[in-house]
């Protein structure tokens, strides 16, 4: 059974957001957003500098980044951002060039209302100013292929049981499940509050049926 197929009641018909972000090494936030319901799609690759056709092992002045595409009926973008800024350290005395930046890249105008409303807010919290670097998005270039979804992929056992539903490795960079998977071996989903979730969701009852009892026996 095709995987797209399965989840395509997840998002036809829905208007999604992308939110495009930087705290640190992008494997953990892709699993961190990767868990979170409203969340459809997770991504991870380079974004906010100059350098043409930035790699893992020559990525100059761009940061490693996480993208995300979310129904803001269920997660709002004010959400989403408190989200990154309670889970990273967003200032640059820690870091080291540009790789591991506190990065914000807004897409419109809506998105920076709402960057500078939760920064105060953060701010007030915190007890000190944010120095993220916030500006308007102009590119993203995708992460090699073994960076996403990274934490599933440290589980070959459990990656041959998704075999039929993801017969080439690069299936897993869009699916929600495969998002869902990714968060939940890094720990920031149970298995009981992951399954109601997909109890929920609107997609076909017997592609429902397949990702609970799929999810249910899995071996790690």
């Amino acid at each position: 059974m095709d995987i797209h197929l399965i989840e395509k009641g997840l998002y036809e018909g829905r208007l999604l957001e992308t939110a495009t972000f930087g705290m640190g090494c992008f494997w953990g936030p892709d699993a961190r957003f990767g868990s979170l319901p409203g969340v459809i799609r997770t991504r991870v690759g380079y974004a906010g500098g100059t350098t043409p056709s930035p790699t893992y092992r020559q990525m100059g002045d761009h940061t490693e980044t996480v993208e995300i595409d979310f129904d803001p009926a269920i997660l709002r973008y004010e959400d989403v951002l408190r989200h990154f800024w309670r889970n990273h350290y967003p200032n640059r005395d820690q870091y080291k060039g540009r790789q591991y930046l506190s990065l914000l890249r807004c897409r419109n105008e809506e998105q920076f209302e709402a960057a500078e409303r939760v920064k105060k807010e953060m701010e007030t919290d915190f007890g000190e100013a944010i120095e993220t670097d916030i500006a308007q998005f102009t590119d993203f270039t995708l992460a090699e292929e073994r960076h996403q979804k990274y934490y599933l992929r440290r589980y070959p056992k459990a990656l041959e049981q998704l075999h039929n539903l993801y017969p080439a490795s690069g299936l897993l960079l869009n699916s929600t499940f495969a998002a869902r998977l990714n968060g939940f071996v890094k720990g920031f989903r149970s298995k009981d509050s992951l399954l109601e979730e997909i109890a929920g969701w609107e997609i076909n009852g017997e592609g429902k049926a397949l990702l609970m009892d799929l999810f249910s026996k899995m071996k790690w």
